[in-house]
């Protein structure tokens, strides 16, 4: 069932609900009302007659029967009885013994001085009169026809209230809830107009407060995300595959090169340790992508342990002394580590240690004389890694762009590279809520700073 007809029908059902219980309320008060003004008006002819017939000398029998007979204020089928102390009637106008008085209910009445009972539509009242003689049962009844019928007149409204109420409730309540959900439907429209051909159209946000535009407001940062993303994809698919190709091509054709003729063994050595060194640059670009991939995975920390960032350094450096011997790292700690646990991060031990090897690895080649200069600092909860070189600087221009994919800046053209190291750097940063920062001056070095929290 659509949201749109369960809110119609449940507004109308609450409606429903409160207007029955209301209705029932007004008709129980109202009849409650009228029962008590009625056996008070009952209670009241009792006791005059009463007092008329036992302390009045003056008035008999007869006369108190001309007197009721010519009673303006006479209510509908009104009859009176009066017995004594033995039971016996000493007045009554009930001669068609409408009442049917019984001794029992005379009895009763003498046990709980007023009692009160309807016989048809006829209301009967019994109550305790005593004079200055005896103790006399007074028993009053008679027909409320006119309360009667204002009940049954309000019953009527009511009933018609509650019918005209509805059917404007069922309208109401169908136009409330388009009403309401309008703005849904709309964003639900927007929302089925954007496919991946025109991923920069956002949704209207509306007044920018209720919980629509929170929703609008969330669906707009989703759908940054997801273009900026299918940006980053297209733009990574486009980088990924010119950088696989071309030391792909280079193999290929040293290959067919060498088929071309028979070659000296010198030849042949010479070729095969040009394939091997581009087959090695291949294997490492794969490896970067890969953990490019992995940085960018969205369940990526989900792996997390604790990880030593000097064991990582300390395991970088060695990497990269085996593979280029002629680097020269020089690490320093800028203080003294008297607690270890500042040296503890939550993060992945793998991509952590990529990173320092990128940094250091990228320094050194960019030196002059292949050097770097790595620093440690600790500090409360964050630890800092400075690599510091001495090569040609990087332009303010290309500072900016220096963390994006495959993005090579002017200074690093001559040198060779790939340009995946700084952005696998800058995700692997932000996947361990770091920072890698950059401080370069043309032809004064660089300065990059990895900055991650620590667990302790």
């Amino acid at each position: 069932m659509p949201i749109r007809t369960r809110l119609a029908i449940t507004f109308i059902a609450i409606f429903a609900v409160l207007m029955i219980a209301a209705a029932q309320a007004i008709f129980f008060f109202s009849s409650d009302f009228r029962e008590d003004e009625f056996y008070s008006r009952l209670i009241n002819k009792a006791n005059t007659t009463a007092t008329l017939l036992l302390e009045v000398d003056e008035v008999s029998i007869d006369l108190l029967r001309i007197i009721a007979a010519k009673d303006a204020g006479t209510l509908p089928y009104e009859n009176i009885s009066i017995y004594n102390y033995k039971n016996d009637i000493l007045y009554t106008t009930d001669t068609a013994n409408t009442m049917h008085i019984s001794p029992e209910l005379i009895d009763q009445v003498r046990l709980e001085k007023e009692l009160r009972f309807t016989e048809d539509s006829i209301e009967v009242v019994g109550i305790m009169f005593t004079s200055q003689y005896d103790r006399f049962v007074v028993f009053a009844s008679a027909m409320d026809r006119f309360g009667l019928s204002k009940l049954q007149n309000l019953r009527t409204v009511l009933l018609v209230v509650f019918g005209v109420s509805m059917f404007m409730v069922i309208l109401a309540g169908s136009l409330f809830s388009n009403r309401v959900l309008k703005p849904i439907t709309n964003v639900i429209k927007e929302v089925e107009s954007i496919d991946y051909g025109n991923m920069n159209k956002r949704l209207g946000e509306g007044n920018g407060k209720d919980e629509i535009a929170l929703l609008t407001q969330t669906f707009n940062k989703m759908l940054d995300r997801l273009e900026t993303s299918v940006k980053m994809q297209r733009h990574f698919v486009s980088n990924a595959s010119h950088e696989l190709r071309t030391p792909l091509t280079a193999i290929s054709g040293q290959l067919e090169v060498l088929l071309m003729k028979e070659r000296t063994t010198d030849e042949y050595k010479k070729s095969m340790a040009s394939i091997l060194d581009d087959i090695n640059s291949l294997n490492r670009t794969s490896n970067r992508l890969l953990l490019l991939a992995q940085a960018s995975a969205e369940n990526a920390a989900a792996s997390f342990t604790e990880v030593r960032v000097d064991d990582m350094l300390w395991q970088a450096e060695g990497e990269l002394r085996r593979r280029k011997p002629e680097y020269k790292i020089e690490i320093e700690f800028a203080e003294i580590v008297e607690d270890e646990k500042a040296l503890i991060v939550t993060g992945n031990d793998q991509l952590i240690k990529t990173t320092i090897l990128n940094l250091m690895e990228n320094a050194c080649k960019f030196s002059d004389d292949n050097r770097v200069e790595v620093k440690i600092a600790t500090m409360p909860k964050h630890i800092t890694l400075s690599f510091k070189d001495t090569g040609k600087g990087i332009s303010k221009d290309d500072i900016p762009h220096i963390f994006e994919p495959f993005f090579r800046s002017s200074a690093a053209i001559s040198i060779s590279g790939h340009g995946i190291g700084l952005s696998l750097v800058d995700r692997v940063a932000k996947l361990h809520k770091g920072t890698i920062s950059v401080n370069s001056h043309l032809g004064q070095g660089s300065v990059f700073t990895l900055t991650l929290p620590t667990v302790y």
